[in-house]
């Protein structure tokens, strides 16, 4: 009996044995074949940083528990991310899938920035892996000025579309007129006329258009030459001189004589040709226009100043734009393009200057042309001469 019990309990303790001893040998076999997980990458690799800072776009890069580790200023500036958080959801998203899959992702996504008022601001965005670091870059550019570019565009091929509709159509139709009219000699002469109005408006679209083209790369000129203001202003006022004794407006020129400024001669006529012809043109009759000619010491001021009907406010700014009108109505009656002042920016811009305006409805508006001064040497005591002219 005693032995037996003795049995009974050595058995136990081989098979408590056993057990531990199996235990024992598979939490070994566990810890020699497991492997620890990389702790999560809390730094940028070398040479990251640098690349991010020399990158256009907003940049961001996210560690593996969706925090940001660096953020451009522009992503900053953008709202992208506050703090160490990047704040739009569906930039975060597209980080997590990319980081689950590895897969890069290229999308476009619309966010209200709030940067200068409520408008939106489109991104094209890249979201890509950095390696096998864990860590996630989202790449988001601005692409608002791109939008802005097209959107030029197209108003430009609908505006010379529609510009060289009208007259086209115009002169159709006068010359269907005229073929039904033909045993009626007074109406033949009337519509003929009608037809030069409107083969005039056409020729003058047309260059203009070639002027605009072959100026508005706002390349310096390959060889700007010496130019007399005194020269500009003659020519200028004599090319719509015709015009103005129409509407019996008078046109004045006066201040500083004998000025020079380097560029290209017909442009800067051009330029100041259309001033002046958009001065006459909106003017009442029995008014002023009056070109006046100042300097300073570094800059040649060519003001163009009318009684007309001045601009509002709120078109001001517009006004530069191609076949952007005041008053579109009264533009075609004129025999306007709608590219005069388009064409006097580029022209300006091309010779390192600028063109500015000031109006107020109902007394009239100032243009003003300002170019930098001849940089050809004047003849010793030639300043002291205009001194004295100036003072007497």
């Amino acid at each position: 009996m005693e032995g037996e019990l003795l049995a009974a309990i050595a058995g136990l303790v081989g098979l408590v044995t056993g057990v531990a001893a199996g235990l024992a040998f598979r939490i070994s076999e566990s810890s020699h074949s497991h492997t620890p997980d990389p702790a999560p990458q809390s730094s940028l690799p070398p040479g990251i940083a640098e690349v991010l800072a020399a990158l256009p776009s907003s940049a961001v890069v996210l560690d593996s528990t969706d925090r940001v580790l660096r953020a451009s200023s522009a992503a900053r500036a953008y709202r992208l991310v506050s703090g160490d958080e990047l704040v739009i959801g569906e930039l975060l998203a597209l980080a997590r899938q990319v980081r689950r899959d590895g897969v890069i992702r290229e999308t476009e996504i619309e966010v209200s920035v709030r940067r200068f008022g409520p408008d939106s601001t489109t991104f094209a965005v890249r979201v890509a892996p950095l390696g096998a670091t864990g860590l996630i870059l989202v790449l988001a550019e601005d692409q608002t000025e791109r939008r802005r570019v097209e959107a030029v565009r197209r108003d430009f091929v609908a505006n010379i579309s529609h510009e060289l509709k009208t007259p086209v159509g115009a002169l159709s139709l006068l010359a269907e007129t005229i073929n039904d009219a033909s045993d009626d000699p007074d109406a033949v002469r009337r519509f003929a006329s009608r037809m030069k109005h409107e083969a005039d408006r056409l020729t003058s679209l047309i260059q203009d258009l070639i002027t605009l083209s072959r100026i508005q790369g706002a390349e310096p000129l390959s060889e700007p030459v010496e130019v007399a203001v005194d020269t500009v202003v003659e020519e200028s006022l004599d090319a719509v001189r015709t015009a103005a004794d129409t509407k019996n407006i008078e046109l004045v020129s006066g201040g500083a004589e004998g000025v020079t400024v380097m560029g290209d001669e017909g442009l800067l006529i051009t330029a100041l040709r259309n001033l002046v012809a958009n001065a006459v043109a909106y003017s009442p009759a029995n008014t002023r226009v009056a070109v006046t000619v100042r300097t300073t010491d570094t800059t040649v001021e060519i003001s163009v100043a009318d009684q007309g009907i001045g601009i509002p406010p709120q078109d001001l700014e517009r006004i530069f734009e191609r076949f952007y009108r005041v008053d579109a109505a009264r533009s075609r009656a004129t025999g306007g393009t709608g590219l005069g002042l388009a064409i006097v920016k580029h022209i300006m811009t091309l010779h390192r200057g600028e063109v500015t305006v000031w109006s107020k409805e109902g007394e009239g508006s100032t243009f003003t042309l300002r170019l930098p001064r001849s940089e050809t040497p004047e003849p010793p005591g030639s300043t002291a001469t205009s001194d004295q002219e100036a003072a007497q």
